[in-house]
């Protein structure tokens, strides 16, 4: 019950399929909240079942990237009663999508920038699928940059767990990152080179990248055969 009444006077900033997003604080510290709504095609008591399975596995993503030395939000508190995670609010920080556009725009930026940040990108997804972590929704929104605290070096946060799940399948890890592709691509039209530069240092930095390329390349052909047929 105080989750909900916090929730009333919480601001929210966004709502999608899934579930609602507030901006709240928590013991003092900035936060978001994230709530699972119920379904109500679903029977209750399989949709309790579903919902509680989907807050803990998005916790359980999370906890498994912040051992491996991946930056996400802090996981400060989950309710499962109402099905809401408390998570550190990433102040100070701008989207990769809005960092692509804007070094896109600048004439004072140069490429390198846009290079450093492919290279990064594909350090840290080749770091969380070594964990065998799926992200389920990666874009460039779901990605977030800020200066490191100890230095003015770009820090990468990945945000947004919702889909994700646990799987040593190279096909999982493929999906997830032409998922990925066609996000970074219909975003950032004319990108391809940057995006296989990030490819090159997913590769170079995973020790499983022979498999998950292979599986990518797989996952692309049944794109285009797909599109194909219509």
């Amino acid at each position: 019950m105080a989750t909900l009444q916090l929730l009333r006077g919480a601001e929210m900033l966004k709502q999608g399929a899934e579930g609602r997003v507030y901006r709240a604080e928590f013991l003092g510290k900035p936060a978001v909240i994230k709530q699972r709504f119920p379904k109500r095609y679903r029977h209750p008591e399989l949709d309790e079942k579903l919902t509680h399975r989907r807050t803990m596995q998005e916790v359980r993503s999370i906890a498994r990237c912040r051992r491996a030395g991946i930056s996400t939000p802090v996981v400060y508190f989950v309710d499962y009663s109402c099905s809401c995670i408390f998570l550190e609010e990433i102040v100070d920080s701008q989207t990769v999508r809005d960092f692509i556009a804007s070094a896109r725009r600048s004439s004072s930026r140069s490429d390198q920038e846009l290079q450093r940040l492919a290279e990064l990108t594909g350090r840290i997804l080749a770091k969380m699928h070594d964990e065998d972590v799926i992200h389920g929704d990666l874009t460039t929104s779901n990605m977030l940059l800020r200066r490191s605290a100890d230095s003015s070096e770009l820090e990468l946060v990945l945000i947004d767990f919702g889909l994700s799940y646990i799987s040593a399948l190279a096909e999982d890890k493929g999906v997830d990152l032409y998922v990925l592709e066609k996000a970074f691509l219909s975003t950032h039209p004319n990108t391809e080179p940057l995006f296989q530069q990030l490819l090159g240092s997913y590769s170079a930095s995973s020790k499983k990248s022979s498999a998950v390329i292979k599986k990518l390349e797989e996952v692309r052909l049944r794109g285009r055969k797909r599109s194909m047929v219509g």
